[in-house]
């Protein structure tokens, strides 16, 4: 199955590569700033504002002519040509969006970015991209370390199953990430590994993931929880930035600080993600969830943070793909399906439950049983059923190769690559002993 996935590896750079990397992620702020000002300026005088391939053209005559732009060679062409892409994307996507063509939220109108304001990142499309042990290889920049090995990348890239669509060069915090787009030929199993197993996930605010499977087996699996636990910590470093002289060296460095630990609550919540997921998608040939409608979950000022600090969006989209890549298929409930209303017994509704009631009682045949093991008991038995609409695995990855979006595929629909590329293992998902993974018999 040919499927478009991006690889990321933490950068090592020396001190000379890492004032090269934020020249280039200059250099591309810079292009981005200079295209909306050239658009902004022919729509006031001519109504319409110029492409992506019209800005290169017009960087390329006034590079040349205009002194101050002496700096330009400095940096990769392909900088400035992946920031004038980057910005008829977003200038192409407002329009959709103004027309109604557009789903999702409302973007609005591309702004300036301002250094120290926006994150640092750029992108390669073309040139010299390649991978080796610890190291990479880009347009520039030359090699790099890598605090990571990169090896079964560039196994891939021996034998022929993926290829380099693009790399993008990023920062986070304090240490900077190189990011293969590829289009990998990946092999999916004509079966499961486990046939006919099924489990039903049941997202909560207390407890991460609810399963019940085909077995009657209960699951709980704990969220880390890692801006509750981190909370203190991230209000004593927001005032303590808050607190220092704008323009200031303190200032920087309490911005560092209070970035490294943003960072770190990221990382413990998408490690645990992985894991989760991964686990379920490996063990399981049909997994059902719920179509939560977590923008609007987020209104409530009482939940915002809880239902932010779980994930609910993530593990929605991990298992989308990690599904289809073993064999396995996710199916997703109606978001008004009253799983947690209905007898996973008798099949009785309730007319109303509130949050406070952890417990399910039914009425008509008096089942008290835990409300997250109930909703996840229903939403078990919707695999059988076969009523719900099943993901398909594949399509974007954005930023994808400019030009050419990758369409959802299903497995055996498409050729085996015959171009060198790139792409990087899946992590593994290995369980630690503070995941908080309880399993007893229903």
């Amino acid at each position: 199955m040919m499927v478009t996935q991006a690889y990321r590896f933490a950068l090592d750079p020396t001190p000379a590569q890492a004032r090269a990397l934020r020249s280039h992620a200059g250099a591309a702020r810079f292009a981005w700033n200079w295209g909306l000002a050239a658009c902004r300026d022919r729509y006031d005088a001519e109504g319409r504002w110029w492409s992506g391939a019209e800005l290169h053209r017009l960087w390329n005559q006034v590079k040349k002519t205009d002194p101050t732009l002496g700096w330009w060679g400095e940096n990769s062409k392909c900088v400035y040509q992946e920031a004038f892409r980057d910005l008829d994307r977003a200038l192409r996507e407002f329009v959709r969006s103004r027309k109604g063509t557009r789903k999702g939220r409302r973007p609005g109108f591309p702004r300036f970015k301002k250094r120290d304001r926006c994150r640092d990142s750029f992108r390669f499309c073309t040139g010299a991209m390649r991978c080796s042990g610890r190291t990479v290889t880009l347009p520039r920049l030359g090699t790099i370390a890598t605090h990571d090995s990169t090896r079964k990348l560039a196994r891939r890239i021996e034998n022929g199953t993926a290829r380099i669509l693009s790399v993008t060069v990023s920062r986070t915090a304090h240490r900077w990430y190189v990011s293969f787009t590829v289009q990998v030929d990946r092999h999916v199993p004509e079966r499961h590994a486990r046939p006919g197993s099924a489990v039903g996930v049941d997202l909560g605010v207390t407890t991460l993931l609810t399963t019940v499977d085909n077995h009657g087996a209960v699951t709980e699996i704990a969220g880390p929880k890692a801006l509750r636990a981190g909370l203190r910590k991230l209000q004593r470093l927001s005032k303590a930035h808050s607190r220092t002289q704008h323009g200031s060296a303190n200032r920087a460095k309490a911005a560092g600080r209070l970035a490294r630990h943003h960072a770190r609550v990221t990382n413990m919540r998408t490690d645990t993600l992985h894991k989760a997921t991964t686990h379920l998608a490996a063990r399981y040939e049909t997994v059902v969830v719920e179509d939560l409608n977590v923008t609007g979950m987020l209104a409530n000022r009482r939940l915002a943070r809880a239902v932010a600090d779980q994930g609910f969006g993530a593990v929605r989209r991990m298992l989308s793909y990690k599904t289809g890549w073993r064999g396995g298929r996710l199916l997703v409930a109606d978001r008004w399906f009253p799983s947690s209303k209905i007898c996973s017994a008798c099949g009785g509704r309730k007319p109303s439950l509130s949050l406070s009631e952890r417990t399910f009682r039914c009425d008509a045949c008096g089942l008290a049983l835990d409300r997250d093991v109930n909703a996840a008991t229903n939403l078990r038995d919707l695999a059988a059923s076969g009523a719900e609409r099943q993901n398909a695995c594949g399509g974007d990855v954005r930023p994808g190769p400019a030009g050419q979006p990758p369409a959802k595929q299903e497995p055996g629909t498409t050729p085996r690559v015959d171009q060198t590329g790139t792409a990087a293992a899946q992590a593994t998902a290995v369980w630690r002993t503070d995941t908080h993974i309880r399993s007893h018999p229903r």
